[in-house]
C-alpha cells in the first residue's frame, strides 16, 4: 500500500505519525504546493491531508482510493468529485473536542479579564514605577452571571456550554433541535442578547457569512466574539470595522478565510489591539488532540481495506 502524508507541517514538528506510516510505503512531505499535488498523489492509494485542496485536478487520473482528512472538517476536499470518481473520505470526528473548549474558554477569560493590559502594565515596568499595591485599569468583571451564546450543539460546543455553566454562566445554544440540558435560540436572538458568543459550527453554504455585517451590528456593545470554527462563517472585515469602532468588547480568532492571512486581510492592521486575541488555527492541536487524530486515522486505513470502513463521508 503506498501512503502519501502531504503537508506534515501543519500536523506539528512532535507528531509521530509511525501509526500510518507503519502501514504501507509512506512518502511524507512538509508541505506541498498546489501544482506538487497531483504528481505527488498519482501512484499513491492513500493520501492524508490536513488543509490542501483536492479536487478533480490534482486527484484525476491517479490511483487514489481513500483520502484520510487529519481533521474533523472537510470542506477542502471536493466530496462530489470524489463520490463520482469512486474515492473514499474519512474524517476523524470528535477528537479535538477537549482542545477547542479548552483554548475557546481560554480566549474568553482573557478577554474579560484583560489579561493582555494587565501583563503588558507589570512586564513594561510601569507596575514598579506606580508604586501602587493594586491596579484596576482597565475594569473587569466576573463572568458568572453573563450571558454565553453558543453557536453549534456539536462535541465541541456542548463541552464550551458545559465549562461556561459551570463557572456561572446562563447558556444558551444555537442548534437545529433541543438536545441535552441547555435551552436553544435562533442565531438573531443570539447575536443580540448574548455577552460572549463563540463559534463552533462547519463551515457550508447555509453557514457561510453566518455572522454577517448585519447581525454584528445588532450585538450587544461590548460583547465578546470568539470563532474556532472556520473563518468563513464570519464577515471578517465587518468584524474588524466593529472591534475598531469599539462596538464589540473583545474578539478571539483562530480560524481565517486565508491561513496564513496576508497584510491585506482585516485583522492584520489591527492586530496590536489589546483587545484582539489572534491564534495560528491551533486550538485542535493540544499534543494529546493530535495523537487521537493520528491514530484514528491509522484505523481509518486499517478498517478501510478489511472491507468495513468507519468514519467514512463518501
Amino acid at each position: 500500500m503506498k501512503i502519501v502524508i502531504l503537508d506534515k507541517a501543519t500536523l506539528g514538528e512532535d507528531l509521530d505519525l509511525s501509526p500510518i506510516t507503519a502501514l504501507g510505503e509512506a512518502a511524507v512531505y512538509e508541505t506541498s504546493l498546489p501544482e506538487e499535488i497531483a504528481g505527488r498523489v498519482r501512484d499513491a492509494e492513500v493520501v492524508v491531508v490536513n488543509k490542501l485542496k483536492l479536487n478533480e485536478s490534482n486527484l484525476k487520473g491517479s490511483k487514489v482510493r481513500l483520502i484520510c482528512v487529519a481533521a474533523t472538517g472537510y470542506d477542502p476536499i471536493d466530496t462530489d468529485y470524489c463520490q463520482k470518481a469512486g474515492i473514499a473520505l474519512c474524517n476523524v470526528p470528535g477528537y479535538s473536542s477537549h482542545s477547542v473548549a479548552q483554548l475557546t474558554v481560554a480566549i474568553a477569560l482573557s478577554l474579560v479579564s484583560h489579561l493582555a493590559e494587565y501583563q503588558e502594565f507589570t512586564r513594561s515596568g510601569e507596575y514598579t514605577r506606580k508604586g501602587i499595591a493594586n491596579w484596576l485599569q482597565p475594569v473587569y468583571h466576573e463572568v458568572a452571571g453573563m450571558k454565553w451564546g453558543v453557536v453549534g450543539g456539536g462535541a465541541i460546543g456542548t463541552r464550551v456550554a458545559e465549562i461556561a455553566a459551570a463557572m456561572g454562566c446562563r447558556v444558551a445554544v444555537c442548534r437545529r433541535r433541543q438536545e441535552g440540558a441547555f435551552p436553544i435560540e435562533d442565531i438573531d436572538t443570539i447575536c443580540q442578547t448574548s455577552d460572549i458568543i463563540s463559534l463552533h459550527i462547519p463551515l457550508t453554504e447555509e453557514t457561510r457569512n453566518l455572522i454577517s455585517r448585519e447581525r454584528i451590528a445588532a450585538m450587544k456593545p461590548g460583547a465578546i466574539l470568539i470563532n474556532t470554527a472556520r473563518g468563513g462563517v464570519t464577515d471578517e472585515a465587518a468584524l474588524a470595522d466593529a472591534l475598531e469602532r469599539g462596538h464589540l468588547g473583545g474578539l478571539g480568532i483562530d480560524v481565517f478565510t486565508a491561513e496564513p492571512f496576508g497584510e491585506d486581510h482585516p485583522f492584520y492592521a489591527i492586530r496590536h489591539l489589546p483587545n484582539l486575541l489572534l491564534t495560528p488555527h491551533m486550538a485542535w492541536g493540544s499534543a494529546e488532540s493530535r495523537a487521537r487524530c493520528v491514530a484514528v486515522m491509522a484505523q481509518n486505513i486499517t478498517c478501510f481495506f478489511e472491507g468495513h470502513p468507519q468514519n467514512r463521508i463518501v
